[in-house]
């Protein structure tokens, strides 16, 4: 049984391997959390031997939110199946949720939906797509986002931010200078303070 649980979800086209370095930064200022990396529920069909959560194929802001609904229970088997695993199924407020890019998408409508009112949600490079009505929520969410993204606009990560503080969750926002759509080292840093905090650990 863990103390607490941080799933990894990554983004269109990459792996769960691609999330894991981010578990060993952390490790030391999260002591007795445990840490999971899940690879994409599909295969990238778009070529090559990365995983997706939904298909970003001929995507467009009309029928984005449609396939985030199609994802969610894949991703519900996903999350349900670690987080029993680890013995938190009646301790919610001990999971945390952090994405990159889709993978934001996904963990930010784990939370809207109502579906995952889990103790924390990270999200790099990526925005609120989720079809409303969204359920209001308390759960902390720290949104982090390059000024210099040339995949996810910041401008979207913003919008994520103000519709989230709406809805009723406590939104922290970093704007990372010069950063373009990637796992920053100033914002992981940040990321893991903002864990620590919420998931009450005392670094080592």
């Amino acid at each position: 049984m863990s103390d607490a649980l941080v799933i990894l979800l990554h983004g269109v086209g990459a792996s769960g391997a691609s999330l894991a370095p981010l578990g060993r930064l952390w490790s030391d200022s999260l002591p007795g959390v445990a840490f999971a990396a899940p690879d994409g529920a599909y295969p990238f069909d778009m070529g090559g031997a990365g995983r997706q959560w939904f298909s970003v194929a001929g995507v467009t802001p009309d029928n984005r939110a449609e396939r985030i609904v199609g994802a969610r229970a894949a991703l519900d088997e996903v999350l349900g199946g670690l987080i029993a695993a680890h013995d938190l199924a009646d301790r919610l407020e001990r999971v945390a949720l952090v994405g990159f890019s889709q993978g934001t998408i996904m963990a930010l409508d784990a939370v809207v939906s109502g579906r995952w009112p889990v103790g924390a949600v990270v999200g790099f490079s990526g925005r609120l797509a989720s079809p409303e009505p969204w359920t209001p929520s308390e759960t902390p969410v720290l949104l982090v986002h390059g000024d210099a993204d040339p995949v996810i606009p910041i401008a979207e990560g913003q919008a994520a931010a103000a519709a989230l503080s709406e809805a009723g969750a406590t939104v922290e926002w970093a704007a990372i200078p010069g950063g373009r759509h990637e796992l920053h080292p100033a914002g992981a840093a940040t990321a893991g303070r903002f864990l620590a905090r919420r998931l009450n650990t005392t670094p080592r």
